[in-house]
């Protein structure tokens, strides 16, 4: 197995970009799907990169991975997407090994999400993990580093209320439809896309709306069926689409392609019609919105929406940092541990090495010599010197690469490859 620790030579690295700087053109164009991710961790296995997540969101795409330079991971992102290195550069951020960890916790536990508290991320990342594993690329660091995240996200779940309330993309959506649509339980509501948000607007949809007008069209229709039965709502071919467009009041599309699914020619624009893009990239065409009597209403807006829950919310980010502090240092802690392991077991076996020729030298010169005493003390005194360089190597004002280098080159140490 391949060293995974971060050290002088081998660092750990957050190459990406996010809505903050970003906006959803720019995170459109850096956006992966699928296949992509897939090709992007095939060429980081043959270019011997160890260790590697790939995280693509409607928020943000970020690589997490072990490089010996950043641009190295920001050229296979560039290469897999339609963005270019000096756009990325324009907008993007890198991180690097604790401060790379710190940003990955933050992002994992909600806190970096564009709405304060929305754990969507945390099953993306699940996915991205079970993803690296497929292809062989996510070592013992990326794995720990995973879980850890995990556990920090599960504990500030349920230890504060940062995701109390309902507060999502497709909670917003909802409320901004109620906001801005007189009368919308009379209205006629269609829902293009039935993936995970156009799932959860759905829900949101018939829970605030008390709209029974709502009908779904998904490129697969049997998904959507499976949706509409739960719901008892009407599902329509996917080749009725541009007919539904015409009678409805409210367009929301939830499709996540890679390019437009609502182009100028389908809509009718001879009524008002709210058209609500969920997607990143943007699937509705930029031209809709310079049609007659059509808004269109992208997440970002939505995202900005803040009202009383997310108030509240902020309140518990000092609680949720706190259990991410503890939770992190534990991973430090390990990784520490694997870092010095090697060493240590190997000084510790050089120094039997040493007692065992002079035990068996001592009991051929001393007929008296009491080998079972000595073996005892021998021992301890060992378990002390490998205790003292241990304590030494963790101290937080020490050098461990030097010292660790320097262990080695005194005692001659091999180091077993693990």
């Amino acid at each position: 197995m391949k060293d995974y620790h971060i050290s002088r030579h081998h660092s750990f690295y957050t190459v990406g970009l996010n809505y903050k700087k970003a906006d959803a053109e720019v995170r459109g164009k850096f956006s992966l799907d699928d296949a992509s991710m897939d090709v992007l961790l095939q060429q980081a296995n043959e270019q011997g990169i160890d260790g590697l997540l790939v995280t693509s969101t409607c928020n943000r795409t970020e690589l997490h991975g072990f490089a010996q330079h950043p641009f190295q991971l920001i050229k296979l992102l560039c290469d897999n997407t339609l963005g270019t290195v000096e756009e990325f550069q324009e907008v993007a951020y890198v991180y690097k090994n604790n401060d790379a960890i710190s940003h990955l916790f933050r992002v994992g536990t909600g806190l970096d999400s564009q709405i304060l508290g929305d754990f969507e991320i945390i099953s993306q990342l699940k996915r991205s993990f079970n993803r690296s594993k497929r292809f062989g690329i996510a070592n013992p660091f990326i794995e720990r580093l995973t879980n850890s995240v995990i556990q920090a996200s599960k504990r500030i779940k349920n230890e504060t209320e940062i995701s109390s309330g309902a507060t999502s993309v497709a909670f917003a959506s909802v409320q901004y439809i109620l906001k801005n649509t007189p009368n919308v339980s009379d209205k006629n509501i269609l829902l293009f896309g039935t993936g995970k948000i156009g799932r959860n607007t759905c829900e949101n949809l018939i829970k605030h709306t008390k709209n029974n007008h709502i009908t779904l069209i998904n490129r697969t229709k049997d998904k959507a069926e499976k949706i509409a039965g739960k719901f008892n709502l009407v599902v329509k071919d996917y080749g009725d689409l541009q007919t539904e467009i015409r009678t409805t009041d409210v367009l929301i599309v939830a499709t996540g392609a890679q390019s437009p699914t609502i182009c100028k020619e389908l809509i009718y624009s001879k009524k008002p019609l709210l058209v609500l893009d969920l997607s990143i990239p943007k699937n509705v065409s930029a031209d809709v919105s310079q049609l007659e009597n059509v808004t269109v209403i992208h997440l970002d807006h939505l995202s900005q929406m803040t009202d009383e829950t997310l108030e509240r919310r902020k309140k518990f980010i000092p609680m949720a940092e706190e259990i991410i502090e503890e939770v992190k240092s534990d991973f430090i802690q390990w990784l520490e541990t694997r870092k010095f392991a090697p060493v240590i077991k190997a000084l510790k076996k050089k120094l039997r090495t040493m007692k065992d020729e002079e035990m068996d030298y001592q009991s051929k010169k001393q007929s008296d010599f009491d080998a079972q005493q000595a073996d005892i003390i021998s021992n301890r005194i060992i378990q002390k010197i490998t205790k003292q360089f241990a304590n030494h190597l963790k101290g937080d004002d020490v050098d461990a690469d030097s010292s660790l280098e320097l262990i080695q080159k005194v005692f001659q140490l091999e180091i077993d490859s693990q």
